[in-house]
């Protein structure tokens, strides 16, 4: 069994920061992309921000220059610094991650519960 658990949401001011953190357990072989997504009330989940497992990275256009993803692999962390915060950003964030549990069989995608953002203007 395979948990993602998120943390550090809350409420803050437009202009100030939060780091999101997303640390996945259990039987866990490998982890290949973990990702970051948004839902605001009414709308779609949106990608945010991907990480390879080399550490590359992909960004929203809305949140490029603002946030950063990284990730701790000893950890099987991922995080989200968020900087410059506008009330736009107000959601739920989910993280995700590309999961093989086995040597012998194919990764699937694990999702956590979501944390909540909100950004006051």
């Amino acid at each position: 069994q395979v948990q993602l658990v998120e943390s550090g949401g809350g409420l803050v001011q437009a202009g100030g920061s939060l780091r999101l953190s997303c640390a996945a357990s259990g039987i866990i072989f490998s982890i290949n992309n973990m990702e970051w997504y948004h839902q605001a009330p009414g709308k779609q989940r949106e990608l945010v921000a991907t990480i390879t497992n080399g550490g590359n990275t992909n960004y929203a256009d809305s949140v490029k220059d603002r946030f950063t993803i990284s990730r701790d692999n000893a950890k099987n962390t991922v995080y989200l610094q968020m900087t410059n915060l506008k009330p736009e950003d107000t959601a739920v964030y989910y993280c995700n991650a590309d999961i093989k549990t086995s040597r012998y069989r194919p990764s699937r995608l694990y999702w956590g519960q979501g944390t909540q953002v909100t950004v006051s203007s």
